[in-house]
């Protein structure tokens, strides 16, 4: 009976009193959320004929990027896969697509080289990641399916 009391008074004090009781105040709260990334919002569309209609997206250091690829054609994946690969600084893009032809079974994607990469799509699908951007500089994306990465390409800059 007497355990049950202090419990129950424990939760009540703990209730009335805020998270004090827990050691976080109200401003702790607030610089917390004051601290939290921005998040930058990006869309990219990739189609039938290899292409995405972006060939550069800028961010800044620190945010949080939101990335949806919408595969806006009609063909397979297995025919006409696409994804959205975000690369190391140094990765050598044409070594990065022959290693990644024989990863059909990821999806395309070998296991080193990668910051960020969404799951491989066909015609009419969509997907969206969300990732933190990488220090400042100049990184390269790309298609990692078989053969497209030549024209499915492009440069993620960090300001």
């Amino acid at each position: 009976m007497n355990t049950q009391f202090i419990t129950v008074t424990a939760v009540i004090l703990m209730l009335f009193s805020g998270n004090k009781l827990a050691g976080i105040s109200e401003k702790e709260n607030t610089v917390r959320t004051e601290a939290s990334q921005p998040v930058r919002t990006v869309v990219i569309n990739a189609n039938d004929q290899m292409r995405f209609d972006k060939n550069e997206i800028r961010v800044k250091a620190g945010d949080r990027i939101k990335l949806t690829l919408h595969h806006t054609g009609k063909f397979a994946k297995n025919v006409m896969g696409h994804n959205f690969v975000l690369l190391t600084i140094g990765t050598d893009v044409a070594k990065f697509a022959q290693a990644a032809m024989s990863k059909k079974d990821t999806e395309y994607i070998p296991s080193t080289g990668v910051i960020a990469h969404t799951r491989l799509l066909g015609g009419g699908e969509s997907t969206t990641i969300e990732f933190n951007a990488p220090p400042k500089g100049t990184y390269d994306f790309l298609c990692s399916f078989p053969g497209h990465y030549a024209m499915m390409k492009g440069k993620f800059v960090v300001e």
